[in-house]
């Protein structure tokens, strides 16, 4: 799959995922051309109107189908698209691996400190959580001790729903003070 035709897939799945449930009138028992112009309808997305591009999102719409990521169902004359539970965890990981935290333009002086306690029989799962941690740019104060300077809880949920962590394995804080956060500072050029 190419990386447009990922995109595409991307975005049907995430469309999915918010709506619950796409419900369209169809005209013919076949998943054809007319239903994929009335999603991109619906939707409004930023497809442009070409041949090409019509011809990725079918494409994008039959992969996702084949895979069993996404369930049609016939109702009389109406058509039911809606997420399967592996389409979910296909976009969970999508959603882990574009994960990042966004900055606002101001400070507002607080360390966000992530902890977690990961148990020994699940190493493979620590080695991977740490690995995204320094991906999204956290300062590692000790090996299960991190810090950041902006809020991060949105991603630290995702992240813990990912690993299928709970909140004793991984827990955040909201400090104030940092004893001795001149690197730290210096790291974030604050």
């Amino acid at each position: 799959m190419n990386n447009k035709t990922r995109n595409v897939s991307k975005k049907i799945l995430k469309a999915l995922k918010y709506t619950g449930l796409i419900t369209l009138a169809a005209t013919s028992p076949k998943f054809n051309r007319k239903i994929l112009s009335t999603i991109i309808k619906q939707f409004a997305w930023e497809l442009k109107k070409d041949k090409a591009e019509e011809r990725r999102l079918y494409n994008a719409f039959y992969r996702l189908n084949k895979k069993g990521f996404i369930k049609t169902l016939y109702r009389g004359s109406q058509l039911h698209i809606s997420l399967t539970e592996e389409g979910k965890q296909y976009l969970k990981r999508y959603s882990f691996d574009g994960l990042e935290i966004k900055k606002p333009k101001k400070w507002d002086k607080k360390w966000r400190v992530l902890i977690f306690d990961i148990k020994e029989t699940h190493r493979l799962k620590r080695e991977a959580l740490r690995g995204k941690l320094k991906e999204l740019d956290l300062y590692k104060l000790q090996d299960s001790v991190w810090i950041y300077p902006y809020d991060f809880q949105e991603e630290i949920n995702l992240l813990r729903d990912f690993f299928g962590l709970n909140k004793d394995e991984m827990r955040v804080m909201t400090v104030e003070e940092v004893e001795d956060d001149k690197n730290i500072k210096s790291y974030y050029n604050l």
